[in-house]
């Protein structure tokens, strides 16, 4: 084994002066390493670039040489650049805490015991989970491209109050503007129909916050019928099984839970007549306890 020296990737970013995540940010997006179940691996083209596996007193760890030298590397200037809730609040003339809400609402981070971890939809949109060195309090980062994201500059819009013209999507949206929202709700909802207008009476008399027709935070023009803040709860009501206009949009509703892993939860004509037993044990399964 050689004699040379070898420095863990912390070591290394303090010797270029560099924070820690910057290194591991450098070093992925050159290829290097990657992370595979929370542990960072050298990659074929890590080892050939001189990094070596070490133990030391908390396991197994990635070390490089001394004179060790990023291939292309990037300035300090062209690092990655990942934001802060501070940093984003001040973009959309918010408070940082406000900003976590409106991202935690969208389903991209939640509450921990202190701070706020990244969620797997977080993940998907580029963040990464920072803590903070002296107080060991989470918090999350997020890439600059966040900002121009569709579904959070409309949560920014609604949390300001700014009003927005309809999309063309919304006009051509047959069967909401097909079927009117005249049956008015006990907590002064106006919903499109009975079944409706009877699970959003349920969840009220149930003091489960709730909004109606609330828009997915997504790319996608999409809005579920029922949305649940507490455990990030999606209701749809499914009606008129027999039209298949109808059901083809339902398909195209599910495939879109799916592919956003969102937690769904699915009524027909039947669950509405059982609502008392039907509701509080799916709910249950995602953590909202209805009475």
């Amino acid at each position: 084994m050689s004699d040379e020296k070898r420095l863990s990737t912390t070591q290394l970013a303090k010797l270029r002066g560099v924070s820690q995540e910057q290194m591991f940010g450098q070093l992925t997006a050159l290829g290097l390493i990657e992370k595979q179940e929370d542990k960072w691996q050298l990659t074929d083209a890590g080892s050939a670039a001189g990094g070596v596996y070490l133990t030391g007193k908390y396991g197994q760890y990635v070390a490089w040489p001394e004179d060790f030298q990023l291939p292309n590397a990037p300035s300090k200037v062209d690092a990655p650049k990942l934001l802060t809730a501070t940093v984003l609040g001040q973009q959309f003339e918010l408070p940082a805490n406000k900003m976590n809400y409106i991202l935690s609402e969208l389903g991209w981070i939640k509450k921990g015991l202190k701070g706020w971890l990244v969620t797997e939809q977080g993940l998907a949109m580029g963040a990464e989970q920072g803590e903070d060195s002296r107080s060991g309090i989470p918090y999350v980062r997020w890439p600059e491209k966040i900002t121009r994201n569709r579904a959070l500059k409309d949560n920014v819009d609604n949390m300001k109050g700014v009003d927005k013209p309809k999309t063309d999507t919304d006009k051509m949206d047959s069967f909401r503007h097909k079927f009117e929202a005249t049956h008015r709700t006990t907590d002064g909802h106006f919903v499109r129909s009975k079944a409706e207008m009877l699970i959003d009476n349920w969840l009220y008399m149930a003091e489960i916050v709730h909004a109606y027709e609330r828009k997915l935070p997504i790319e996608e023009e999409m809005y579920c019928d029922f949305y649940i803040p507490t455990g990030k709860v999606y209701i749809e009501f499914w009606g008129y099984e027999n039209d298949a206009k109808y059901l083809a949009r339902k398909q195209e509703k599910l495939a879109i839970y799916q592919k956003y892993n969102f937690n769904l939860i699915e009524l027909t004509d039947k669950d509405v007549l059982n609502l008392d037993d039907i509701l509080p044990r799916l709910l249950l399964k995602f953590g909202v306890q209805a009475y």
